[in-house]
């Protein structure tokens, strides 16, 4: 995730390996951004800008990564699609949770921000300016379905986050209710699953619990609104940042990237689902690693062009499914 950029740069934010395309047509993909403005930092995905001492710009570019690595090729489109679904979500979340948004129109954007009138086209449909906010240390995962890092802990140890789960799942099981099943960030920037009781030791009792309650919240919703278009989710993350004494959700939100879509009329508990994500992209790096091509660090082996345009594919599909609209990803 890369909700971090809301706050101050964190632990290894250097080591993470970049593309070195920069900015460009924004009909291609862009794999870097160079703004005028201050940067906080640049994420796997996200370059995150200042804006004053209040506000930050997140600018999803193309950029992807599997395995904990970046890609040298960025994914065309896949910026736009996690920038324009998660303001679709925000706007049905209101009422529901707080958030950081403030605008992901460009041209409020560039009213607002004046030195970014050049940069337009760039950041057309890619861009938010949002509330700097305080980010709590914590992802709040909430699973709906055994997938996964949790069967592959489950399988090994029946366990999740070392909490002992009911004997006989199957992988791709439904959760009833839903697993809140929080993650923390180590010094090398991987995931670590924790057990709740972990994020009052960090944050307090009380600030877990809402953390909690609010994580809920925003899958049911989610869950219920994809359940209509024929999409389980089966898990997702968010991230929240506290302003002014509130707790804001922030980042993105309910995205191919932060969160696992299967087609509901073909899920089968028992194996892996099929996924709207990047799995394209995945599968052929296992293949490469299988076959001795590649041991899974940095570098990663040059993507085919069919292996990009099948992951942009998927990426769009994710959105015209969820959103049921096409999106155009760089209007003039």
């Amino acid at each position: 995730m890369t909700g971090r950029g809301t706050g101050a740069p964190g632990p290894g934010a250097g080591a993470i390996r970049h593309p070195e395309r920069s900015e460009g047509s924004p009909s291609r993909a862009i794999a870097r951004t160079d703004l005028p403005l201050p940067v906080v930092r640049r994420g796997k995905v996200r370059d995150v800008y200042a804006v004053g001492d209040d506000r930050v710009l997140l600018v999803a570019t193309d950029r992807v990564s599997a395995f904990d690595v970046v890609m040298a090729e960025a994914i065309p489109h896949k910026g736009a699609v996690l920038t324009q679904l998660t303001a679709w979500w925000l706007r049905r979340l209101d009422g529901i949770v707080a958030h950081h948004l403030l605008t992901a129109d460009v041209d409020e954007i560039v009213r607002e921000i004046p030195v970014l009138a050049p940069h337009r086209a760039l950041l057309a449909r890619r861009a938010m300016v949002c509330v700097r906010t305080e980010v709590y240390p914590v992802e709040c995962v909430v699973r709906g379905y055994l997938s996964g890092s949790a069967w592959k802990e489950y399988r090994e140890r029946g366990t999740l986050a070392g909490e002992p789960l009911p004997p006989g799942l199957r992988e791709s099981e439904r959760f009833d209710p839903p697993r809140f099943s929080p993650a923390t960030k180590a010094e090398q920037g991987h995931d670590e699953n924790i057990p709740p009781s972990q994020v009052a030791e960090l944050l307090g009792a009380e600030r877990a619990a809402e953390l909690e309650r609010l994580a809920h919240a925003v899958y049911a919703a989610g869950r219920d609104a994809a359940a209509e278009r024929g999409i389980i989710i089966a898990d997702t993350k968010f991230e929240f940042g506290a302003r002014d004494g509130r707790t804001l959700l922030i980042d993105e939100v309910l995205t191919p990237d932060s969160s696992r879509f299967w087609p509901a009329d073909g899920y089968a508990p028992g194996s892996g689902q099929p996924s709207f994500d990047k799995q394209p992209l995945r599968d052929w790096l296992d293949a490469e690693r299988r076959a001795g091509r590649w041991d899974g660090d940095a570098p990663a082996p040059t993507l085919p062009p069919e292996v990009v345009r099948a992951t942009s594919l998927r990426y769009l599909d994710a959105y015209r499914r969820l959103t049921g609209a096409e999106l155009d990803p760089a209007p003039s």
